[in-house]
């Protein structure tokens, strides 16, 4: 077992320190583009003011013959588009996969200083996270990067959920992680070909009427990830890093798509990811507090400065735990307002 002194001492000769605290930005969506689509350097710089998050994506969506064209096109990108404060991230293809030793190593050569947090897929234990951490430490040493590129795994086998708390506390380097619903089914021999969302055979049904047995019976359609993605955000909250929701695959159904974010907001998570631009206008919308909850918020904490005691505000019961909730609420809303000003004028910061 490595000693808890070691810990946060760089595993590499000249490598960076690693980070103690994990850095609270504006989260609530990574947008995904294709860095192999020539057309896409021109949209990057647009996209960087939309989104919280600008993500090149190197695996999933990404072809065979394309993978060294989006790897290349990623180190252009990160070179040339000014992106205007908005954080840069990648997702490299797959451990076991031909491709990822090559995208780590020519992303960290490349623009090691321009990256920021680095998605690995199908993350299944803190071995995973050993290894992309120590590689990283070489290559950061080896090309004089300042600063440690973050890790964040995504959540999609059914291994990866039975060790997601090992997962969050195998690194310093641990950002996040993001939870990724369709090979989570596949993994799990789940019997829906959906990317998130529910199901509406996966339902609960009210018991019959013993006056009218024949009746229809009201029915309520569930949610297949709720135990997941809870399990999720108390490994993150446990360790210090941040859960994200994962895509939502059905881009023609924007509704659907906000109530899925929607729970995952409720539960915890600080973001999801977005396919389409069509998405980042609705992660923005559920993922940034309401101005009427920032403002009883807000409230909450002038009439209980210090957080001690028990007090009746509008008729509700405030006491530490509440005022601990509007200070999350609070928190958020400062940092969100920074970056929007249409949510400065909202939140009146």
């Amino acid at each position: 077992m490595r000693s808890p002194r070691d810990f946060f001492k760089p595993l590499a000769l000249g490598a960076p320190e690693p980070v103690r605290e994990i850095p609270i930005k504006p989260s609530r969506m990574i947008h995904f583009f294709d860095p192999s689509n020539p057309k896409m350097l021109a949209k990057v710089p647009e996209l960087a003011l939309q989104a919280d998050i600008l993500l090149g994506n190197l695996e999933d969506a990404i072809p065979a013959d394309r993978k060294v064209a989006a790897r290349e096109g990623l180190v252009t990108i990160g070179r040339e588009v000014d992106f205007a404060g908005t954080p840069l991230w990648t997702r490299v293809n797959s451990l076991d996969s031909p491709w990822c030793l090559d995208d780590i190593s020519a992303l960290v050569a490349g623009i090691g200083d321009k990256l920021e947090v680095m998605l690995i897929p199908k993350v299944e234990g803190a071995w995973d996270i050993h290894y992309v951490d120590r590689l990283l430490a070489q290559l950061e040493a080896k090309h004089r990067v300042q600063k440690p590129i973050l890790i964040h795994a995504i959540l999609e086998t059914a291994l990866g959920v039975a060790n997601v708390e090992e997962i969050c506390a195998a690194s310093p380097r641990m950002q996040g992680v993001s939870f990724g619903p369709a090979d989570l089914a596949a993994s799990r021999r789940m019997k829906t070909t959906r990317v998130g969302g529910g199901h509406p055979a996966y339902l609960v049904r009210s018991d019959p009427d013993p006056k009218r047995p024949d009746a229809p019976r009201p029915t309520a359609q569930q949610d297949p990830w709720h135990y997941s993605i809870a399990r999720m955000v108390d490994a993150c909250a446990a360790t210090g890093a941040l859960p994200f929701y994962g895509p939502f695959g059905d881009i023609s159904d924007p509704l659907g798509c906000e109530d899925q974010f929607r729970a995952a907001f409720l539960l915890g998570c600080v973001g999801a990811w977005s396919l389409h631009p069509s998405q980042i206008a609705i992660a923005k919308k559920v993922f940034s507090p309401p101005p009427a909850e920032v403002a009883f918020a807000k409230k909450v904490l002038e009439a209980m400065p210090d957080g001690r005691g028990v007090m009746m505000l509008d008729g509700k019961m405030q006491d530490d735990a509440t005022w601990k909730q509007c200070k999350v609420m609070v928190n958020l809303a400062k940092m969100l307002a920074e970056k929007d000003p249409e949510l400065q004028a909202a939140y009146g910061f």
